[in-house]
């Protein structure tokens, strides 16, 4: 039967205390080996890609929606936590709009090569330390037929609560992973027998429009931290640098913006419906 929660305190709690934005800045998710999934629909996707819960906390209502898993963590006696909204807030730090948050086991990250084995198209997001953008990239190559996104050392994590939510729970889709170190996991690309093109505005850059007439087979596209850019070294150790032809006086886009683009453009050609 759900737990119906009156007290914010209530170990029982703990892994939903202060998640908002400035709290999970202090405190990293994955040295507690948890991440936090919120909304039904990301919920749902967590659980479809085998995603292990480790409790669920929601309003009253969502014990309707929500009442198949509800019936499931019964079962595998997983706890699901009740609470009135002004608990839940004082509980989490923010107001739950979406209604539910599971706390969830965080997967161990699949080896470099086994997520490059089989793609044709991969995405790399250096440094980018942006959740907001991480997630819209996850969405974007979700939708666009991306085969694997691999993010370095310092980007920023894909699991975390606000990249899951803008990303609409595609991280759970697309194969990722660590890869380190980096810039010099570039030559694992090479290996696989991967084109590495690196967005970056440069003198000797490719246009989008010339790359997208003969795209390579097995792509992998390169995407660098929000206002500096890649590193000069990812540059270099890359194939080709690749810039999206712009007017109105803009040189450059968001890079969620710019990901989208990029990603139509050099999509494997009949893998994505039009």
């Amino acid at each position: 039967m759900p737990v119906h929660v009156t007290d914010p305190t209530d170990p029982r709690l703990i892994d939903y205390v202060g998640l908002t934005d400035v709290a999970l800045r202090r405190r990293t998710e994955p040295e507690r080996g948890l991440y936090i999934a919120e909304s039904e629909k990301v919920i749902r996707r967590a659980l479809r890609a085998g995603h292990q819960p480790r409790s669920y906390l929601m309003a009253e209502r969502w014990l309707t929606d929500l009442a198949d898993v509800v019936a499931t963590a019964e079962a595998e006696a997983v706890p699901v936590y009740v609470g009135e909204h002004e608990v839940i807030e004082q509980l989490t730090g923010f107001h739950l709009h979406r209604g539910a948050l599971a706390a969830m086991q965080r997967p161990v990250l699949p080896a470099v090569d086994d997520v490059l084995q089989d793609a044709r198209r991969v995405v790399v997001l250096e440094d980018i330390v942006d959740h907001t953008n991480v997630g819209a990239i996850f969405r974007s190559a979700a939708a666009l037929g991306v085969d694997a996104v691999l993010v370095t050392p310092r980007c920023a994590d894909p699991l975390y609560r606000r990249s899951i939510r803008v990303s609409m729970g595609t991280v759970f889709q697309v194969p990722w992973t660590r890869v380190d170190p980096w810039p010099a996991g570039v030559d694992a690309l090479h290996s696989a027998g991967f084109t590495v093109a690196a967005m970056a505005l440069a003198d000797d850059s490719v246009g989008l429009d010339e790359l997208e007439r003969r795209p390579p087979e097995r792509l992998a596209l390169v995407l660098g931290t929000e206002g500096d850019g890649l590193r000069k070294r990812t540059v270099a150790a890359a194939d080709l640098t690749l810039r999206i032809p712009m007017a109105g006086g803009v040189d450059s886009l968001n890079v969620a913006a710019a990901s989208a683009v990029a990603l139509w453009a050099l999509r494997v050609p009949g893998g994505v419906p039009g």
